[in-house]
């Protein structure tokens, strides 16, 4: 088994505490997304989705991820490729949530915007190490 070490940000979100954030590339773009071990599926901002996949979205009215973000419709679409370091992951269903807020309040305190989250269903299926000493976010493959 290979493993993959990508490098991670700690960001201070004063009383909310720390959240870590990684890069990663989507749309063939970087982008930062927190890393999310409570959130039991990956998602991603409802903006860039329909930005770049808006002819193939499906819409429902089931809540489909459990994150610290509510919402009553989820967006489900599916990304061509989702980089992470050196991981590609090929046509990933990813459902898409209103992340704006979140962005919003991460740069209110001079943070970058976030534009997903990474969570137990990518976190899982490739064993990942979170290695707070270090700084790295270890996946296997």
């Amino acid at each position: 088994m290979r493993s993959i070490s990508i490098p991670l940000k700690l960001i201070n979100l004063q009383d909310d505490g720390y959240h870590l954030l990684v890069e990663v590339v989507v749309f063939k773009a970087t982008r930062l997304v927190v890393l999310d071990t409570g959130a039991s599926r990956s998602v991603f901002d409802k903006a860039l989705i329909e930005q770049h996949l808006a002819e193939t979205l499906q819409v429902s009215e089931e809540i489909n991820a459990a994150t610290l973000f509510t919402t009553t419709t989820t967006i489900q679409a599916t990304i061509p490729e989702l980089k992470i370091g050196s991981l590609k992951i090929k046509n990933y269903e990813t459902v898409a949530f209103d992340l704006q807020s979140v962005s919003d309040t991460y740069e209110q305190f001079g943070h970058p915007p976030i534009s997903g989250i990474i969570g137990g269903d990518i976190l899982m299926q490739y064993k990942a190490v979170i290695d707070y000493n270090k700084m790295i976010l270890k996946l296997y493959k």
